[in-house]
């Protein structure tokens, strides 16, 4: 019988590091940070050099390669040289398949030159693993779906997807065979999470069970989450409950664009229901302000998502109104906002008395992660924000998307651009990780453009004000 070739289900990354004095261990990462250091769920970036106890190694991206250090900005390779010496040496990293694991299940994705042994592979992690695993699955075919969640066969264990898994402070529920759940994003969740203030008003327009809205929720942000799929909106809502920040966050299902149309819409006393009116246009929208099920009375949801966007609900249920803290320092580090959420987990975030919010008037933040189409959802901006309403800064838009070996920022910049209209002054790219050896998933930060405002005519303010 053929020997199974454990390396084949193994993952061996060749990565650089730094080795450093062990006192310059914090700035060092605190330099780094952006992008030049290793950023991976459950792998700390900075390890013992085996070779002394005084010294550090400080382990960096998979994208830095050239060991002269070529690949690091220049302003912060002269930073780096002057704030210590250092030593460039090889880091071998062996990523084993109970890394990919999410709460008690280890998700597999065999290559076809395996599967003849997959339910060896499943065995072996399984016993090697149990009991903090307790159910092995394979992804099985190509994502297909309109919600993006994988198909997968359970290989070993019980047949129970339902899980738990924790990041930085926040318990998350969720049906892993039901909802997207990706484990290597966690770094850069509370990294987009550490750019909010206590509150924000965050629009979450492809939020899945939560990994930015929860998080923000417990930092004292209010959030509008809106998902497609009801399965996450369900989990969504579980884990506002179980990490007790359910007044601060409003769930929503239904198609992103009309969420987002909805959301800007200004609540006319002599309407009805413009939010239902807006609703009932549409095909494409699914708006369940609780989960859906089978035969539940359409009239009654569109009644609670009206509800729970108009002034009068969010005057009940929502926190704090956002304080206007312009003037204070630069954004906390990373590991002291992780910090301070491990300390309110557990806890309800306190606030002296709810006050309304209005989102028409004022959101600080987009979040867009839905990387394989959130540019095409931009469009949407164009004319949505109405002036005459809006206070404040307009909102930064965090838009997720992948950049193939073929493309370029550039091109990236000029497809966002298209789809609003309008230049984008001062964009940001920030590098998530790598996705396959000719793709990279990236997000793009910037302020909206002024010129997708929507200015109201003569006619519209005479009509609306009469």
């Amino acid at each position: 019988m053929e020997k199974l070739d454990e390396s084949k289900f193994e993952q061996r990354l060749q990565l650089l590091a730094l080795r450093i004095p062990r006192a310059f261990a914090s700035a060092v990462t605190r330099l780094l940070r952006s992008g030049c250091l290793l950023d991976m769920p459950r792998v700390k970036p900075v390890v013992e050099d085996p070779e002394s106890d005084k010294n550090r190694l400080v382990v960096l991206s998979e994208k830095i390669q050239n060991p002269d250090l070529s690949d690091i900005p220049e302003q912060v390779h002269n930073s780096l040289k002057q704030l210590c010496s250092v030593d460039v040496v090889p880091y071998s990293l062996t990523l084993g398949y109970s890394y990919w694991s999410a709460g008690h299940v280890a998700h597999l994705n065999i290559p076809d030159d395996l599967l003849a042994y997959r339910d060896v592979i499943a065995k072996v992690i399984y016993d090697k693993n149990s009991p903090r695993i307790q159910t092995v699955v394979n992804k099985v075919g190509a994502i297909s779906n309109e919600f993006r969640v994988p198909k997968f066969e359970i290989l070993a264990g019980k047949n129970d997807m339902v899980t738990e898994v924790k990041q930085y402070g926040a318990t998350f529920k969720l049906d892993y065979g039901l909802v997207y759940w990706n484990s290597r994003l966690e770094h850069e969740h509370i990294r987009l999470v550490s750019l909010f203030k206590k509150g924000d008003v965050i629009c979450d327009m492809f939020a899945g069970i939560g990994p930015f809205s929860i998080p923000a929720g417990q930092k004292g942000c209010i959030v509008y989450a809106n998902d497609l799929n009801p399965d996450s909106v369900h989990y969504l809502k579980t884990n506002a409950k179980i990490n007790k920040v359910e007044d601060y966050i409003f769930a929503h299902n239904m198609d992103a664009r009309v969420f987002m149309q909805n959301l800007m819409i200004a609540p006319d006393p002599e309407a009805k229901s413009q939010f239902a009116t807006a609703n009932s246009s549409s095909e494409e929208t699914v708006c369940a302000n609780e989960h859906s099920m089978p035969n539940g009375n359409h009239d009654d949801v569109q009644e609670n998502c009206q509800e729970s966007l108009d002034g009068s609900s969010v005057v009940n249920t929502t926190a704090k109104r956002r304080q206007e803290t312009s003037s204070e320092g630069d954004v906390a580090c990373q590991e002291e906002d992780a910090n301070q959420t491990k300390k309110r987990n557990n806890k309800k975030v306190k606030s002296s008395g709810p006050l309304p919010v209005k989102p028409w008037e004022h959101i600080d933040h987009v979040v867009m992660n839905l990387p394989a189409s959130a540019l095409q959802f931009l469009d949407c901006f164009s004319g949505l924000i109405q002036k005459r309403y809006w206070k404040g800064s307009l909102p930064r838009i965090h838009c997720y998307c992948f950049i193939r070996s073929s493309e370029s920022e550039e091109f990236i910049l000029c497809e966002a651009q298209n789809k609003l209209n309008a230049k984008i002054a001062e964009p940001v790219f920030h590098r998530v990780r790598d996705v396959a050896p000719n793709k990279a998933m990236y997000c793009l930060s910037f302020r909206l453009p002024i010129e997708c405002l929507k200015e109201e005519t003569e006619d519209n303010i005479q009509s609306a004000d009469g």
